[in-house]
This record gives C-alpha cells, structure tokens and sequence, in this order.
C-alpha cells in the first residue's frame, strides 16, 4: 500500500428523496376511474408510438439482419427466402404487442392485489420527475434490480401511475407457456427471449436488432434486469453483461447521441416468495410457471406483506461514463451492419458500467428493522431475550446509519413497538415465547426423519437469512477487515501490509457473492478502514491497525456477519479433498457438497445451516475455479473437477484463519 488516504465518499449522508405512498389515493379513489382515466405519456423528442407490425418491418428490414440472413444462408446452404421467414417466425414469437385495453385491466387487477397485499407501495416522487425528464432527452433503459416476480408488473404500474410512457420488458420465454397470462403480458408490453442462445446466431441477430430499434427509435424506455433472474438469496446478482452489450452499442455506433441507464432500487419489508426459495435453495425443484400455479398462490392474498419502496436513481448518461475510457472512432472503420466481437476496451467498459449500476442499486435499498433484527437473530440460533434483542437493534440501527445505510425506521415510535410489529408482521419465520425471541420452525404433521427435521431447520435459517442479506452490501467492507484482523491476531501479524493481503484474498475469495466492483480493491480496503476508525472500533498508529477497547462489539458483530460464508466454503474445501471421487461431474457437485453438509450437521460437527444452499455452493466452485484450485475438464458429454487438494487445503487453512507466510499469500492472489 502506498498510501493511507482513506476512502471518505460516504462520509457525508448520501442524500436521498423522500417518498409518496401511491396506495394512499388508490384506498380513497374508484380503482376503475384510475383504470380508465386519460393516458397520454410524453415520448422521447415527440415521436409517434410505433404499432407492434411497423416495428417488426422495420427490424425484417434492417440492414442488419439482412447481413446475417446472408451469413447463415451460406453457412447452412438453405436459401436466403427459407432463413428469412425462421427470422420471421423468432420475431413473432418474441416481440411485444401492447395493447393499452390489457393495460388498464391490468391497473385495474393490480390496484385491487397491491391494496390486499401491502400496507403502502412508496415511490421518490423527485426520481420520477428525473425520469420524466430523461425520457423526452434520451433513450432510456430502465434497470431494476431483481427480488421478485412482481418486479416487473409493479415497475408498469408506477409508470402508468405517473402518466410515463410504459416499458417494454425483457422476459424469460417459460412466462410465454402461461395459458392466456402470457399472451396479457405480451399484450401490456413484455417481449420473451430465451434463457440461452447457445451458437444460434440467427436468434441473436433478430433479438439484438429488435432492441437497438426500439431504442434508436425511442419509441419506448426499455427494460430489464442487469441480474438475469430473480436473486433466491435477496443478494445482488453478479451482472449478466448480453443485454447491456445491445443497449450501449449504438451510442458507440453513433447511431444516438445518449444513452441514459436509470438504476430502480426495489425494496420488500416482507418477500412473497420468501418460503419457496429458501426450499429451491436446498434443492427443492422450482415450480413451473402456469396459470393453475397463479390461481393456486391466490391464498397469499390473505397474507400481511408490509411495504415496498421503489427509488428511481439518478439517470447514468453512457456519453459521460465513456469520456475517455472507449475510442468510438474504431467503430466508424467497419460498416456499422456488420456484427462483431466487442473489443477488449468496450467489454471492460461494459462490465465497469454493469458493477456501478448494481451497487447504486444497493445504496437506494431501504432496510427494514426486520433486516437488523434477522442478522443479530442468526448469530444467535438459540434465540435472544426479548429486551437483549430490542438493545441489540437499537445498538445496530446507529452503526448502520453512520454506515450511511438508507434504513426506514418509523419516526417517534417507541423502539419496543417498532420491534414487536416487525416480529408480528414476521411471525411466520421469529416468534416470541416465555419473554425469548427464536426462529420459527414449520411444525411437522408427524414423526420425521433426523432428515427431515434438519431441512424445516434449514427452510427457516435461509428464510431469515434473505432478510440479513439485505444489508450486508453496507458493512461487507468493514466486516472483511473485521475478518482480517482477527485472522492476522491469531498469526500475531497485525501490520498494515498484511492485513491488506488478507483482506485482498477475502475480497478475491467473495467475488461471486458480493457486488465487488473489478479494480476497487485498494478503493474498498480504504473504504473499509475509514469506516471502523469512524465508529471507534479501530485506530490507526502508524503502519498498524489496533482494536480500541469499544470496538470488540462491533468486530465481533462483523466478524459472525461473514462466519457462515467462511464455513460454507471450508466445508466445500473439505469436500473437495476428504471425499471428492476422481470423477467428479459438476452435475454431481451441488448434491454431494449437501450430502456431505448434512452429515457434518446431524453429527454434530457442523451449526451452519448455510452451508446447504446451492447459491453459496456455487459461487464457492466458481471462487476455486478462479483462483486455479479447481480445473473443469469436458470428457464426452459431461464436465467433471479436477481438484488441486494441495490448493484447496491452502485456501481451507487461510479461511480458517491459519495465516500463511506473506509470500504465499500473495501467491494465491
């Protein structure tokens, strides 16, 4: 390190709009006049909406797709004619076709859903009026981040709400089986795209040109998640770069003068589908999307899921981002037609832009008092005392706003009755008994299995955990020193520059369950640093950093925020070494890592229940795939491990905190 400047950007409290409560008129109003009331949204520069058949000649037409028709007529020896009408045919089985008569029976269905289901939908009025103003400058693309399905549909309702002009959305094809609700989300603006594309360069021709012309044209904002799928453990997913790709490229074209990127921060106090991803999460199959399963989850219409919170970021303009980072004159060397392969700059730019939206995304989250109450609950599975818990919270609340945590604590309210109405509304997964507050466990029907019994354990430990996930993005900084430090405590090796490389290897290590932007690693140690010198939890003498006698709670707090994650991946070191067969495929990895999980667990010898969630399993893989610990190796159909034990026993031991030498850590770096 050759420089102490501590990183201060969050120092001043991020300043953030206030919120509306767009139920409030919806509880005091006829449903069906909102419904029916004039809609005239304002569109980019005055253009005329496009109907849905124009905008598929123009993407036929393109010259583009002509360009590739040609390609794979000549790769495939069939005639242009022949390819031309697949191109058809993918079209019209992808594009949207808004129809505003299913958008106003959808205003009218969703008014009566959201007035049952929640207590208040909260928007930034401020953010809306940006985006108003953004969409008459600029294509837009709207990026919300990805918690449930009803991300999208609440996404259209507030845009219709506010007289926007509505989205069109980017939507996975299983939606598109849906008996009659899928052709009503085609017709209320979603368009349905593969989950994969494999080699399909025709598929990919038509989906790419499909939405440059959208968005050359502005007919419409456009919009989809930078995550991909909807995040199971309520964490923000590593970014999938396809669709960013398409969006940016005709501003590097020339084809439009900007491109604003509005990240939209959507925030659950209670997730509908909390139970049935804790379940995917232990291996439970994910239920087929149809319109019996709809009818069947109508029961949850009876249920209490308190608020949500929409925040409309400030509008990302790409022209600004890309000021001295992408050289768009290579793009005026090739017909602009012509595909190709994004160069190196242009990926990397991408990929910075795709980590910053997401960790905007994160900043705009408001926390609940639940999210504190779940994190201190799982560091204590046994359960707390009511008035411990209520200290604990308050004690947590004050570190998570000097952490600049954007928390929505009610104002005035006793803290007992804020506890105790977060607990009521959350009785499903905490309840209080005999003064003691402990997780809940579903009540079997019978006897059960050791099994059995340990997975109802695991369903309520993941449950609450997406709840603590919610919040880690704010102290996961400080908490990886936390980590370090008490690592290098026990190896006696306190100084500056070896906590620096421990904390290195952890960010390394957690890439793949953390939004860690790529080149902010000095960025975040500093981060780090700044923030624990803030709340006292550490000083700073010279080259070392030093424990203050008021910071072991705060450490201590940190250091089990990060305990099940360290676990998670000894265990999957464990495995990969002690029990591992030569052949290991890594469709056999996720299912062997629980068994072996179980095991540990029901003999006593293992407390973490996290352990037996695929998400952690696989971004441990992907870690030791990374880091050169574990190799893939294709062998006929399948893809099997090749484990590096001398590797993966060094990683074990540094997670363990067994602190090697300072050269070989930084050989694992």
């Amino acid at each position: 390190m050759a420089s102490k400047t501590l990183y201060s950007q969050r120092d001043p409290m991020l300043k953030r709009d206030g919120f509306e409560d767009i139920l409030e008129e919806r509880r005091n109003s006829s449903d069906l006049k909102y419904a029916l009331r004039c809609y005239a949204p304002v569109l980019y520069k005055g253009v005329t909406p496009c109907k849905a058949n124009m905008l598929k000649n123009i993407v036929l037409q393109s010259d583009q797709l002509h360009y590739v028709i040609n390609q794979v007529s000549q790769e495939s020896g069939e005639a242009p004619d022949i390819i031309q009408e697949e191109a058809s045919v993918i079209l019209e089985e992808m594009a949207h076709r808004l129809q505003i008569s299913t958008v106003r029976f959808f205003a009218f269905a969703l008014s009566k859903a959201f007035k049952t289901l929640f207590q208040h939908v909260c928007v930034n009025e401020e953010g809306i009026q940006r985006l108003q103003q953004a969409i008459q400058e600029h294509p837009v693309v709207l990026l919300p981040s990805h918690r449930s399905y009803m991300d999208f549909l609440l996404m259209s309702y507030i845009l219709y709400t506010y007289d926007l002009a509505l989205p069109v959305i980017a939507a996975g094809m299983d939606f598109m089986g849906m008996k009659f609700v899928g052709e009503m989300l085609r017709m209320s603006g979603a368009f349905f795209i593969r989950r994969s594309f494999g080699g399909d360069k025709l598929y990919w021709a038509v989906f790419s040109e499909y939405v440059k012309t959208m968005l050359r044209n502005g007919f419409a904002p456009i919009e989809f998640f930078l995550e991909g799928t909807r995040s199971r453990t309520c964490k923000s997913l590593t970014p999938k770069l396809g669709l960013l790709n398409i969006v940016i490229e005709p501003f590097f074209k020339g084809e439009v003068f900007d491109v604003n990127l509005v990240p939209v921060s959507i925030s659950y106090e209670r997730i509908l589908e909390e139970s049935l991803y804790a379940r995917e999460l232990l291996g439970v199959p994910k239920p087929k999307e149809s319109t019996s399963g709809l009818l069947k989850a109508r029961r949850i219409l009876s249920e209490d899921y308190g608020s949500i919170h929409v925040y409309f970021g400030q509008p990302v303009s790409v022209r600004s981002l890309a000021q001295g980072k992408v050289n768009r004159s290579t793009y005026n060397l090739f017909p602009r037609h012509i595909p190709r392969k994004p160069m190196e700059e242009t990926q990397s730019f991408v990929n910075d832009t795709a980590y910053r939206i997401v960790r905007l995304q994160e900043d705009n989250m408001v926390l609940k008092p639940w999210v504190l109450m779940a994190s201190l609950l799982l560091q204590n599975l046994e359960g707390l005392e009511l008035s411990v818990l209520t200290e604990q919270t308050v004690w947590l609340r004050g570190l998570a706003l000097s952490y600049a945590a954007f928390l929505d604590w009610p104002d005035h309210a006793p803290t007992a009755k804020v506890v105790s109405s977060s607990l009521a509304l959350h009785r499903g997964l905490a309840c209080v008994s005999g003064g003691r507050v402990s997780l809940v466990v579903g009540e079997p029907l019978g006897p059960v299995t050791p099994e059995e019994a340990l997975f109802n354990r695991a369903v309520s430990v993941l449950s609450c955990a997406s709840y603590r996930n919610q919040v880690l993005h704010v102290f996961l900084r400080p908490a990886m020193l936390a980590v370090a430090m008490h690592t290098a405590a026990s190896s006696k090796k306190s100084e500056w520059p070896g906590l620096y490389n421990c904390f290195s290897f952890l960010w390394d290590m957690f890439s793949n369950d953390f939004i860690l932007c790529p080149g902010d690693i000095v960025q975040d140690f500093e981060e780090a640093c700044y923030l624990l010198v803030k709340t006292g939890a550490v000083q700073m003498p010279q080259q070392d950093i030093v424990m203050t006698d008021i910071g072991q709670p705060t450490l201590s707090f940190f250091n089990g925020l990060l305990e099940p994650f360290l676990q998670g991946y000894q265990v999957v070191c464990r495995y990969l070494c002690e029990e591992a067969s030569e052949g290991l495929t890594e469709k056999q990895y996720i299912p062997a890592v629980r068994s072996f999980a179980v095991k540990l667990i029901l003999a006593g010898n293992l407390r973490c229940y996290e352990v037996l969630s695929s998400d952690m399993q696989k971004n441990a893989l992907a870690a030791l795939l990374r880091m050169d610990a574990v190799r893939k190796v294709k062998v006929a159909d399948q893809v099997t491990l090749i484990v590096n034990k001398m590797a993966v026993n060094s990683i074990d031991d540094i997670l363990g905190g067994k602190l090697p030498t300072q050269k070989a850590l930084l050989a694992r770096l």
